[in-house]
């Protein structure tokens, strides 16, 4: 067993521990990269890239399917080969996946140790059964995991998660979607769109990010009629049949649904990969959930030079903000004690459904009541959209009553995953409704239904005097 000093140790090679080992090397610290599993990011592997591969060729096969209402008519069936979708979902995902693996092996070897690290006490580290690492600060950034409710582990290779759909060679014929979290309603529509038999049920009734009671409503309708959206239901059972599952659940109207899939893809959230890290070897706080209690301005555990970032800390799940944390805790963990607060961005959070859902800013659920006027447009009646046969949706825009400083949105509807970066701006840099509504608006397109949204709040604000 050989022994490493260095002054940070990062744990996890991913979105937040390879911006973390980075900046700490910029600031000219001697650090150890270790990784316990394959090198690859989330995002790569199982998340944002291959789950928008599953969702481009979703749209390739429903623009098809929606050309006749142009008067543009396909000759015989429209055919969707399954194998050759998840052949193309694998290939390019796999493509991915090499660059981030090129990229980290261009790090020196030296820098880099492969096995699985846990705590023997503050500041040492056991590395497999080859290494000990005695560092003056360490970053955990181990990322998170899938979560599978225990009444779902008697259906056995019958359940699975997100990073199991990206090895389908082929694409079944019937699935439930539990959850409808992003992963839910992203791989849920997908699947509906590329010929699958999809089932969608919605515990909590929740629909993505939103908080908006009127955005809810309206989502809800919208998904309800791309899918079967079973909101406000509970699984009661989970049975493993020889070639499928059975899930009997209970409607928001009481109605018992006895069915039978193929798979039951269990979108329930993620958890921090923090179990195998043996904290308890040493002097962090932790809380009930064996997660360590740390500052969110600082990524700080405690007092003590350890920070914790990305999907590991449970916050924010987002990969821009894993790369922020993650190189705001290499920064801090090499200037230790010497340690400042991460300048946050503004809020932003995108479902790539169609319509596309965004919530920007504070949410609606986290602003004062009364302290702000709503600014709405229904996009079924805006130009650019229904010149597109894209005419769904509905926007909501929050302003400041005393300021008039836009605070927040909420919308599912069209290109929101592009409009919800202008907001986002707007949002940082503070911008009042009247500054937004002076900047350029082309004609025609989406974004004037933005413009509409802001100028109903200015009407509302003008009320309010």
């Amino acid at each position: 067993m050989r022994t490493v000093h260095v002054d940070v140790a990062v744990i996890g090679a991913g979105s937040a521990g390879l911006p973390a080992y980075r900046a700490a090397k910029a600031e000219g610290a001697s650090v150890v990269l270790i990784e316990g599993g394959v090198y690859g990011t989330t995002c790569a592997r199982v998340g944002c890239m291959p789950s928008k591969l599953l969702i481009a060729a979703a749209e390739a096969a429903h623009s098809v399917s929606r050309a006749a209402a142009f008067g543009v008519h396909v000759d015989g069936r429209v055919r969707i080969d399954g194998h050759e979708v998840m052949q193309r979902v694998r290939r390019e995902r796999d493509r991915f996946v090499g660059f981030v693996v090129d990229s980290v092996e261009r790090i020196p070897d030296e820098d880099r140790l492969l096995g699985h690290a846990r705590f023997i006490d503050d500041g040492l580290l056991q590395v497999g059964d080859h290494t000990n690492v005695l560092a003056r600060s360490v970053v955990i950034a181990t990322g998170s995991s899938p979560v599978i409710p225990e009444k779902y582990h008697a259906l056995g290779d019958r359940v699975v998660v997100n990073d199991d759909v990206f090895e389908w060679t082929d694409l079944p014929a019937k699935v439930a979607v539990v959850g409808t979290g992003v992963i839910g309603l992203e791989l849920g529509q997908a699947l509906s769109r590329l010929g699958v038999e999809v089932t969608v049920i919605a515990p909590r009734g929740r629909v993505g990010p939103l908080t908006d009671p009127a955005i809810v409503d309206y989502a809800r309708d919208v998904f309800g009629e791309a899918f079967r959206f079973e909101s406000r239901s509970e699984v009661e059972s989970a049975v493993r049949l020889e070639d499928g599952a059975r899930l009997r659940y209970r409607r928001e109207d009481g109605v018992l649904v006895d069915d039978v899939f193929d798979y039951v893809l269990v979108a329930a959230g993620r958890r921090p990969n923090i179990a195998g890290l043996d904290l308890h070897n040493t002097s962090l706080e932790l809380d009930g959930d064996g997660m360590p209690v740390y500052d969110p301005h600082t990524l700080q555990a405690g007092a003590c030079p350890v920070f914790i970032a990305g999907d590991a800390n449970g916050a924010l799940m987002l990969l821009h903000e894993a790369a922020d944390e993650g190189r705001a805790a290499g920064i801090n963990a090499a200037r230790f004690p010497r340690v400042v607060a991460l300048d946050r961005r503004a809020p932003i959070s995108v479902v790539f459904t169609d319509p596309g859902i965004a919530v920007v800013g504070k949410r609606y659920a986290d602003i004062a009541a009364d302290s702000f006027v709503v600014g709405e447009v229904n996009f079924e009646d805006q130009g650019r959209s229904r010149v597109m046969l894209r005419n769904v949706g509905l926007m909501h825009v929050y302003v400041d009553k005393v300021s008039r400083r836009l605070v927040g949105a909420e919308w599912t509807g069209p290109d929101a995953e592009h409009i919800a970066h202008l907001l986002a701006w707007s949002v940082q840099m503070n911008l009042s409704v009247d500054t937004v509504l002076d900047m350029a608006f082309y004609h025609p397109v989406v974004e004037e239904g933005l413009r509409t949204a802001l100028r109903d709040a200015v009407a509302k604000l003008a009320q309010t005097r």
